[in-house]
This record gives C-alpha cells, sequence and structure tokens, in this order.
C-alpha cells in the first residue's frame, strides 16, 4: 500500500519533538509513551500511527495531494527500528542507567531528526537490505 510521505514526516518531527524532551529530562515515562507510539505504527500500520493520524485528520485536507507516495512496508519497519531505540532508552532509564537511556534516545532522535528534516528514513534504507537478507537465509536453507 502506498501512502503519503508528509505524514510520516510530520509524525517524525514530534516524535524529534519527544525525543528531545525526554533527553533534556531523562523521562523513562515520556520515553515508553514514544515507545509505545512507535509500536503503533510498526504493528498496527500507519492508520494507527498517532502523530500519523493527526496529519491525515487536520493537515492533508488542506494540501493538495502528493506528488510522490512511498511504500508503508518501509516505513512500518522505520517505525519498528525507532521502536527499538525507544525501548532500550525507556529501559537505560527506567533501571537508572542513564548512560544507555541517553546513547538510545539520542540514536532514535537522530533518526527522526534526519527523516523530519531532510527526508531520511533509516529503516526505508534498512528495509531492503533485511529483505534481500531473508531471501538468502530461505534459499539456503
Amino acid at each position: 500500500m502506498q501512502t503519503d510521505p508528509r505524514g510520516p514526516r510530520l509524525a517524525a518531527a514530534l516524535s524529534a519533538f519527544v525525543l528531545t524532551v525526554v533527553l533534556y529530562t531523562g523521562s523513562c515515562p515520556l520515553l515508553a509513551a514514544q515507545t509505545l507510539v512507535f509500536a503503533l505504527g510498526a504493528f498496527g500500520g500507519l492508520r494507527l500511527a498517532p502523530y500519523v493520524r493527526l496529519f491525515q485528520v487536520l493537515v492533508l485536507p488542506r494540501l493538495a495531494p502528493p506528488s510522490e507516495t512511498e511504500d508503508d512496508r518501509t516505513l512500518r519497519f522505520d517505525q519498528g527500528v525507532l521502536m527499538v531505540f525507544a525501548t532500550v532508552g525507556a529501559l537505560g532509564y527506567c533501571s537508572e542507567v542513564t548512560w544507555l537511556g541517553v546513547l538510545a534516545g539520542a540514536a532514535a532522535l537522530t533518526a527522526a531528526l534526519g527523516n523530519a528534516a531532510f527526508g531520511y528514513c533509516v529503516g526505508c534504507r534498512l528495509y531492503p537490505l533485511v529483505r534481500r537478507a531473508q531471501g538468502r537465509l530461505t534459499a539456503g536453507a
């Protein structure tokens, strides 16, 4: 299924804001909440991703149709990658291993900012590599 890439870019900007607040405050509950946001996008699809839904309801009706679309499988994979970083970060903050929370939170923030500011989607770049590796593993079994 194809999707308007402007929704995920807005979601990345909102995620980057939340992750910045997390890094500033060291808030385990806030990072856990952001992890849930990523999980909804990864496992439920972009139709359940809260920030993308916000875009679809409040912003999209005011915009012209997109000039291009993206495969939502890559965007879901990206949400999964960010969910992993956020999970590790939340575990770090919640278990008072602050350096782990900062490191994983900063990695998630970097990926979210790259998507929001430059349209560079880390998970979208990794998805074809993972699919290719899966094909080789299946063929070799």
